[in-house]
């Protein structure tokens, strides 16, 4: 099977997984963009993970303005559908928030983290090919939890016994992921990703390097302050790229 088929099957695991989880008040929707939103995932997969890779960067979970809506990891639809070429139909989630509709490449919404990261890639790469001939770029969690008032709940934000299950099926994904795609790196876009990276790598018989880059979200004042900048020196200073 091709690299690209194994994380086609890891996914579509962990898709049905997770769909079978139950989880309680605040969050009262849960989106799962690997199920409604598949054959855009799928052709993120084909194109961009065809072979193994030098650096894998991961993010927490998918946003409602980005992979909510496009089934690719920070996937900010001018990104998605202009740089990478990639433009799929999507389903809805059911049950759908009023407040969050899935309207997938229709969505008129910029979602900033995906334009920030993305953005910094093709600028310094320029074609997505040179990009991803070494780097990918996935998630921890598939799933994006909201409020009843509509308001986004990060996967950190769940109940301890809700968290601990759901985070058993994302290590086991991830651990799949690096073992798939043979990284010498691995990259935390932020915090909570380096540390669910940490936790699994050590586990590996081959791991990878673990660092992390600033998280380009809107709601972190640095980030705010020049995050291409920020990200291009942590990743030189850690070795990831080379200087110059």
């Amino acid at each position: 099977m091709t690299v690209s088929g194994k994380l086609q099957e890891a996914a579509k695991a962990l898709s049905k997984d997770v769909d079978r989880l139950r989880f309680s008040s605040p969050v009262e929707y849960v989106y799962n963009p690997l199920q409604y939103a598949w054959e855009a995932h799928r052709e993120y997969l084909k194109r961009f993970a065809d072979c193994p890779k030098r650096v894998v960067f991961l993010g927490m979970n998918p946003g409602p303005w980005g992979m909510a809506q496009t089934g690719v990891p920070f996937g900010e639809i001018a990104a998605v559908r202009e740089w990478m070429g990639i433009e799929c139909a999507v389903d809805k989630p059911d049950p759908e928030h009023p407040k969050r509709p899935v309207e997938g490449f229709s969505c008129t919404r910029s979602e900033v983290s995906g334009r920030r990261l993305w953005g910094f890639f093709a600028e310094r790469f320029g074609a997505p090919e040179r990009f991803f001939a070494e780097h990918f770029v996935g998630n921890y969690c598939p799933l994006v939890f909201m409020e009843q008032s509509g308001r986004n709940r990060t996967p950190d934000k769940l109940s301890a016994a809700e968290k601990a299950q759901l985070d058993a099926l994302c290590d086991a994904h991830l651990a799949r992921l690096l073992e798939i795609l043979s990284p010498q790196w691995a990259v935390g876009v932020g915090a909570f990703a380096e540390s669910k990276l940490q936790a699994v790598a050590g586990n590996l018989s081959s791991p990878p390097r673990v660092t992390r880059i600033l998280h380009p979200s809107p709601a972190s004042p640095a980030a705010n302050r020049g995050w291409d900048k920020a990200a291009l020196r942590q990743l030189q200073e850690a070795g990831v790229w080379k200087a110059g």
